[in-house]
């Protein structure tokens, strides 16, 4: 994946809430991101029919919806996971089917189901995510020692994951969706299953990251983190 670019194809430094440096703005009036007409079957199943909404650069838009609406499923085709079967979906101008390099360089991912490996630690996981973003040695260091520190996971040092708490894993699941300092954010339930201390210290992180100019998707159960962090709503039902 390349250095990720701002919408609009301004160039973008994105970092964690520590470092306060603006990021560069969305240019053009292009919103960061626009769904039109969006469906998707599985077999006989319709997980999406008609979606459409927009979403503007440096905002929060909550995704609800019952279980089984196809929250995730709208998540995975924005992130290129899946193709539509029909519509369109564009991150910062980027049609994620005809261009999907270009919005992989754009996206950072956290999913309901952890992405790190417990068996390593840390610094060990953020340098693997590091190199899968193919940045330099530099780089990753610099910005695996930052993001720890924002995260509060600094003091776990070299232990491994697996010895982790819940809402630490939560964290430094996160902390690697941020490596390559993504200007568009998709958070999938991030705080499931957390504990309130731990929650509102996420929607603290989250918000940081916004004013910094980051775009973040939210789906949530929770209407009150909805409320709290959430600019516009979208309903799937």
């Amino acid at each position: 994946m390349r250095a990720s670019q701002g919408c609009g194809g301004s160039a973008a430094r994105r970092t964690a809430p520590d470092a306060m440096r603006p990021g560069a703005a969305v240019t053009g009036g292009e919103p960061a991101i626009a769904v039109a007409g969006v469906g998707k079957r599985f077999g006989q199943t319709a997980a999406l029919r008609g979606v459409s909404w927009q979403a503007s650069a440096g905002t929060v838009t909550a995704l609800l919806g019952p279980n089984g609406a196809g929250k995730t499923t709208m998540i995975r085709i924005l992130a290129t996971l899946l193709r539509p079967d029909t519509g369109t979906a564009r991150i910062c101008g980027y049609d994620v089917v005809r261009e999907p390099e270009r919005v992989q360089a754009l996206v950072g991912l956290t999913g309901q189901s952890l992405s790190v490996d417990g068996r390593l630690s840390g610094p060990e996981n953020l340098a693997m995510f590091g190199r899968l973003h193919r940045l330099p040695w530099p780089v990753v260091r610099a910005r695996s020692a930052r993001l720890l520190d924002v995260f509060g996971l600094a003091e776990a040092g070299k232990k491994a994951v697996k010895t982790y708490s819940g809402g630490m894993r939560r964290k430094l699941d996160l902390a690697v969706s941020l490596m390559a300092e993504p200007p568009v954010l998709f958070l999938d339930e991030p705080t499931t299953g957390l504990d309130p201390a731990s929650r509102h210290a996420l929607w603290d992180i989250i918000r940081g990251l916004v004013g910094q100019g980051t775009t973040v998707l939210l789906t949530t159960q929770y209407l009150d983190e909805a409320d709290a962090l959430a600019g516009a709503v979208v309903f799937i039902n």
